[in-house]
């Protein structure tokens, strides 16, 4: 039985003084659920990992990054590696979420490439996938998720990839307040499941957990969830809110 996973993408957003009261907030709210019937995690800015790393402490609140570099260490400016990430307190880390894609031109093999250094880091990747308005419209769909993912998972053998969760977040449905429907999220995420399987095997694709992203609220979680191969969310703005990210870890359960 995969256990849910609710992690909350704060993009950029929040201040010290915000985000620290944000990620108390959750603590506290999901401490009945946190680290045991759901995963939960938050995911600021760089500049604020410590002090919501303090904020949640032991709550079983998980912290994670937006993004990480492929490189251990060097002249890259402006660049984090995993090393570091991990030196503050991370587990996770998104890789190829859909703005760095397609907002800052990253392709699908520099994503590989961060996703790699994230796992040879010691980091639990959440690799992004998800197709444009355009190529839904166009029935591109599948086309559009198998190569990101299969691109994505270059050189991942079945033991580092057990430790990865998908994210599928349609990109016409993040922060536009159009959502996928539970139907549409299903579908999209049987095909994930039916591709790790023959990429991997039957038994590791059922281990594998799907989120989905895109305009997730408290009043479309829980039948998101319901669906059986969608194992959770990656929330954006509803995440901002203690009171609708707290709701959305309790739908799914």
């Amino acid at each position: 039985m995969r256990k849910p996973f609710v992690a909350g993408n704060w993009k950029m957003n929040m201040n010290s003084q915000t985000g620290v009261a944000l990620a108390q907030g959750v603590a506290e709210g999901a401490a009945d659920l946190a680290g045991g019937s759901v995963t939960v995690a938050v995911i600021p800015p760089f500049v604020y990992l410590p002090p919501v790393g303090q904020a949640v402490g032991s709550s079983g609140v998980a912290v994670g990054a937006q993004d990480v570099y492929f490189e251990e260490k060097g002249a890259f400016t402006g660049e984090i590696s995993p090393a570091m990430l991990k030196d503050v307190g991370c587990t996770y880390v998104l890789c190829g979420h859909s703005e760095r894609r397609h907002v800052l031109g990253e392709s699908d093999e520099l994503v590989n490439k961060k996703l790699l250094a994230a796992l040879g880091g010691g980091l639990l990747p959440i690799l992004c996938v998800g197709e444009l308005l355009e190529e839904r419209d166009a029935s591109q769909t599948e086309q559009v998720v198998e190569r990101q993912i299969r691109a994505g998972l270059a050189g991942v053998d079945a033991e580092k990839m057990a430790t990865v969760t998908i994210a599928y977040e349609p990109v016409w449905a993040i922060g536009t307040g159009r959502t996928a429907t539970r139907e549409q999220a299903q579908e999209v995420h049987a095909f994930i499941r039916k591709l790790l399987a023959e990429m991997y095997s039957e038994t590791l694709a059922a281990e594998i957990r799907i989120q989905y992203g895109g305009s997730v609220k408290p009043g479309n979680a829980k039948e998101l969830m319901s669906e059986p191969d969608v194992d959770g969310c990656l929330v954006g703005g509803a995440s901002l809110k203690v009171d609708d990210f707290v709701q959305i870890i309790k739908a799914a359960v």
